[in-house]
Parts: C-alpha cells; structure tokens; sequence
C-alpha cells in the first residue's frame, strides 16, 4: 500500500474502492447525519419555547435523520473503527466529500418539507432547494414572509449556513489541497497530511479554526445586538454573516435596518470570513503579519477599486449623498465579492453599467481557506502570473521567466489545475445557462442565476432573482438544476464531477 504526496494511502493497481472501504465512507456520511440530527434539536427547542407547532417538524426530522445516520453507521461500530484506522483512501476522499454533502442536504430539507410555512410545506423541490442552498452557504431562497415566520425555520436557516461554512473550510484545507483540486495543492498545510504522525498537528489546526469561527460568530452576535438588532436577530445575523452565507431574517434583508452603523458592522463580518481561516491560526499563533498575505492584499486591492468606482458613480449620478453612497456600494460589493448574498437595496436600479460590474464580480470569490464561494482570487492571481510570462515569452524567445506565486514556484501540475478549473468552470456555466434557457428562463435570469449558483452568492439578477426577488417563482426543474449547480460550485466542480465517470465505480 504506496501513499501519494499528500499523505493518502493508494494501492498499485487497485481500481475500485474496496467494500470494507464503502462501508467506511458510508460509517463516515452516518456520524455526519447523527450530528445533523443533533443540530435539529435547537430549532426545536426555540419553536416550543414560542409555542409554535413546527416543532414536530424538526423533531420528527432529527429522528429520520438520526436513525438514517445509525444505520450507515452500524457496521463501523460492530467492526470498533477498524476499517478507518489506517486513514482514507484518495477515492475514498472523492466519494465521501459529494455524498456527505448530498446527504446532508438531503436530511436538512425535512423541517423545511414538513413545517407549516405555505411554501415549503409538501414541496420537495422549494424544500431541498431552501436546505442546499443554506449548507452551501449560497443564500439564494424561495421564501418570502421572513419577517414574520417562525423562528424555528429562521434559526435553522442561520444553522444550515453556519454549519457548511465550517464544513467547506475544513473541506478546502484538508480534503482539496490532497486531491490536487484547481491548484489548491498551492496551500497544502500539515491538515492535508492523511498520515497518523500528522494527526495530533492536524487536531490542532483543526481546533484553533473552530475556537476562532465560533468566536468571531459570537463577537458578531454581541456587535449586532449592541448596534441595535434584537437577541434573535443578531444571533441569526452572525451565523449568516460569518459563513459568508447571506439568510436573514428579513424580506428586505439589511435593507430593513438603515443604521449605518449595522451595515458597517455587517461589511466588515462579510469580509472576515472571507479571509483564510488558516491565517487566523497563525495570527493566534502570534504571527501579527500573518494576515500580509498575497490573497489578502489582491482581494482587499479589488475591493477599494470596485467600491471606489461604483461609489463615486453613485455620488456623481445624484442618487445618493457621500456616505451613503460609499457605504452602499462598500456593502453591495463585498456581499458579492465575499459570496455573502445580503442586500441593502435594489443595486439593479442603479443603471446597466453598474449591473455589468456586479456581474462581473459574481464570478470572483474569496480566499482560499475561506468561507466564501466563487472563483477564487489566487486563481485569477495564477493565471495573470502565466499569461505575464506567456507574454514575455513572445518578446524574448531566449529569455527565462520563472513562475512563482508568493514567493512559490508554481508547477505544470498547479498551473494545468487551475486551467482545467476554469475551464471545466466556463463549461459547466454555459451548460446550466443554457439548461435553463431551455426550461423557459429569460437570459438575463438564466445567465445570472447559473452564474450566482455555481459561485454560492445568492441573488442574481432582473426582476426575478435580483436582490429584491426570489427564486420562489421558478420551475421545479430549475430549481433541481440550480441546486446541483450550488453543490457543484461549493466542491469545487472535480470532487463532484469525478464520481460521475464509469471508471471511478469499475472495478
């Protein structure tokens, strides 16, 4: 039994994924379950305490979720945990990151499908829809009313979000860089070690993340509450804003509070989880220049640029005095940019130049590491990198240009990634726009909404999707394609795709 470079252990020869091997990855999405049954418990409780009868909906769905979970872990704890001691294999990794989401998903829809809330309530297609696009972290949603609905159903929407965006860093740091996904190899970090040595180090990098998710989650509660949010609405509000994920607790999203000193806050929450989480874990460390990194520097560059230009065209057009100006545009681009999702206002009005731009800027993401969806910005940075050289190339054929990122060599292996990534990326958006055209869609809302579903950001664009709209309106169908598009977005295109092939299952 060889490993490859990232520690995961790989048998020469071996075709298939041994039996013992699915009943591990199986035993894995089960405890994956029971903790989503666990998860169930808290809306449950916050519906009896307001004496609201969706309370048997999430009761009675931790029970189907916890007993699914049992049973795929059953044969793991009859065997006591031998089959995964010696760690995952590679195809072991690929099978177990989609179904373990898919599962996820799956079980997280079953408040949504049995609650009282008229759309919801019996309709698979909103109910799944509403839980993918939480656990993804995308914000996208079909209902309407948020103002007024139960609180069961809001906190398990902010629970969904919080929950995959600690999942899709633990993913992006420890599962991605070892598969080699879209040059996420660049950022491989003792995490992505599958070796025993590597454990305890692993553990650690893995509890310091989580000790500073949860207290950013709850400085963003306090900072809510203190600037004028009541308990409930700022405790939503910090697990959606932290997770990049964009559910509120509003129809008008942060539209509804105009203080500008809460959507400030909400700004600068959007941006924190969009920055490496692993940075955190340095910066902790003591590293005080830990947060100097190239990532951060190019996205916090893009962002002064983008908010700069849409804020002096809003100053300069009329439409808004200085500081609003600038705090509207500062709050819509970094909702994008960070795959957020919140919405201030309708940025749709603000004329088909600046609808362009947000287009644009629907395709870009965070950092790796990050809570955020999207491109993400060292891809860009890898690219501009290739085509600086290509270009000096032309100039002096005879000249020697080395490639590096951050002080890094970048290999054939990392450049050939990440322009598989975008060029898979490219394929997949022109297929599911035109997928989409196809049901009855418009252009503008198919394009946009392919675009903001591949890139986990939430609303897209036109009357429809767009910030002041929903995705309640739309087809069944589309909505079963847009939720395989958010979950395809979110693994990063490969880790889905791969399970796809004939030869990753023959044996």
């Amino acid at each position: 039994m060889k490993a490859n470079s990232s520690g995961m252990r790989w048998a020469p020869g071996q075709t298939s994924i041994p039996h013992n091997g699915f009943r591990l990855v199986a035993a894995i999405v089960g405890q994956v379950l029971l903790a989503t049954a666990a998860f169930m418990l808290l809306p449950m409780v916050a519906d009896l305490y307001y004496d609201n009868r969706d309370w048997l909906a999430f009761g009675l769905a931790s029970l189907v979720s916890a007993a699914c979970g049992s049973a795929l872990s059953w044969g793991y704890w009859r065997s006591r945990g031998k089959w995964g001691k010696s760690g995952l294999t590679l195809r072991q990794a690929f099978a177990l990151t989609p179904l373990s989401w898919a599962a996820v998903s799956a079980v997280s829809a079953l408040p949504f499908l049995f609650s009282e809330h008229p759309q919801l309530r019996g309709h698979l297609a909103n109910a799944f829809f509403e839980a993918i696009s939480g656990i993804t972290t995308t914000g996208a949603t079909v209902m309407t009313g948020l103002d007024t609905a139960p609180p069961g159903l809001l906190l398990w929407r902010g629970l969904l979000q919080w929950m995959g965006g600690i999942g899709i860093i633990a993913t992006a740091i420890a599962i991605l860089p070892a598969l080699g996904v879209g040059g996420m190899q660049l950022f491989r970090t003792e995490s992505s070690d599958r070796s025993q040595k590597a454990m305890p180090r692993v553990r650690q990098i893995a509890s310091t993340i989580g000790y500073a998710y949860i207290g950013l989650t709850v400085v963003a509660g306090v900072a809510y509450w203190l600037a004028g949010m009541n308990p409930f609405d700022a405790m939503v509000h910090a697990l959606t804003s932290i997770a990049t994920g964009g559910y509120s607790t509003s129809d008008l999203s942060f539209g509804r509070w105009q203080d500008n000193g809460i959507q400030w806050l909400a700004t600068l929450f959007m941006l924190s989880g969009t920055l490496p989480f692993v940075l955190y874990v340095r910066f902790l460390a003591g590293d005080r220049r830990a947060f100097f990194d190239r990532q951060v520097k190019s996205l916090l560059g893009l962002l002064a640029v983008s908010v700069g230009g849409i804020g002096t065209w809003l100053l300069a057009s009329g439409q808004y005095g200085f500081e609003q100006a600038y705090r509207y545009a500062a709050f819509s681009v970094v909702s994008v940019v960070t795959t957020t999702g919140y919405a201030v206002t309708d940025y749709g009005q603000w004329g088909a130049a600046i609808v362009g731009v947000f287009f644009l800027l629907t395709f870009v993401g965070g950092c790796t590491g990050s809570t955020s969806g999207g491109i993400k910005i060292f891809r860009f940075e890898v690219m501009a990198v290739m085509l600086r050289v290509h270009f000096l190339r032309l100039l002096y054929p005879n000249g020697v240009f080395p490639r590096s990122y951050d002080g890094k060599p970048l290999s054939d292996e990392v450049i050939g990634s990440v322009v598989a990534f975008l060029t898979v990326f490219l394929v997949c958006y022109a297929v599911i726009t035109v997928v989409l055209l196809g049901l009855g869609l418009d252009f503008l809302t198919s394009a946009s909404g392919a675009a903001t579903a591949l890139s986990n950001v939430g609303p897209g664009l036109g009357e429809t999707i767009g910030p002041a709209g929903t995705f309640a309106s739309l087809p069944s169908a589309a909505k079963w394609v847009l939720s395989f598009a958010m979950l395809l977005g979110r693994l990063e295109l490969f880790t889905v795709l791969i399970i796809f092939l004939p030869r990753f299952w023959r044996g």
